[in-house]
C-alpha cells in the first residue's frame, strides 16, 4: 500500500517556499535579460529570439513561437520589429512554401555574438555546481511538475 500524503498543514510550508523560489527565478531571469537587452536596445523578447537564432541558425516561427512560449500573433510583432531593424529577415521554405523561416541577417548575427552573456546561462552554470544524482533528481521532480501543471492548465481550457 502507498504512503498516504501527508496533511497540507505539514508540507505547506515547504510548498511555499518552493513557488517563492520559482518566482523569484523567473523574475531574476527576466530581469537580468531585460538590463541585457535594453543596453543593446532591444527588448527582453527580441534579445531571447535574437540568442535562439544564434543557437539555431534558422526557425520557423511557430517552432520560435514555442520556444518563447509566445502565440504566433506575439512572435510576429516581435519579428516585424526586428525586421525593421535589420536583424532578422524571413524566408520561404523551398519545399513547403506556407512554412516562413525567420533567420539572422548579418547584423543581427554580429549583435547576437556580442552580446556574451545569455540569461540562461546564468542557470546553466549554477546547475553544473549540483551533482549528477542531484541534477538527475531535480529532472525528474520538475518533469512531474510540468506534467502536472500541463494537465492543470488543459483542465482549465475545457
Amino acid at each position: 500500500m502507498a504512503n498516504p500524503s501527508p496533511p497540507i498543514e505539514t508540507i505547506r510550508p515547504e510548498v511555499d517556499q518552493i513557488v517563492e523560489t520559482i518566482i523569484y527565478l523567473y523574475t531574476e531571469s527576466r530581469r537580468l535579460t531585460k538590463g541585457i537587452a535594453r543596453e543593446v536596445g532591444l527588448t527582453g523578447p527580441q534579445l531571447t529570439v535574437l540568442k535562439l537564432l544564434e543557437t539555431f541558425q534558422d526557425l520557423s516561427l511557430s517552432s520560435l513561437s514555442e520556444r518563447i512560449r509566445a502565440q504566433n500573433s506575439t512572435v510576429t510583432g516581435i519579428i516585424d520589429r526586428m525586421e525593421r531593424e535589420g536583424l532578422v529577415c524571413r524566408e520561404r521554405s523551398k519545399s513547403d512554401r506556407r512554412v516562413v523561416y525567420i533567420k539572422l541577417t548579418e547584423k543581427g548575427a554580429k549583435l547576437a555574438r556580442e552580446i556574451r552573456v545569455e540569461p540562461l546561462e546564468i542557470f546553466r552554470i549554477a546547475l553544473t555546481s549540483l551533482t549528477q544524482a542531484d541534477l538527475k533528481d531535480l529532472l525528474r521532480i520538475l518533469m512531474k511538475l510540468q506534467k502536472r501543471v500541463l494537465a492543470r492548465v488543459e483542465e482549465e481550457e475545457t
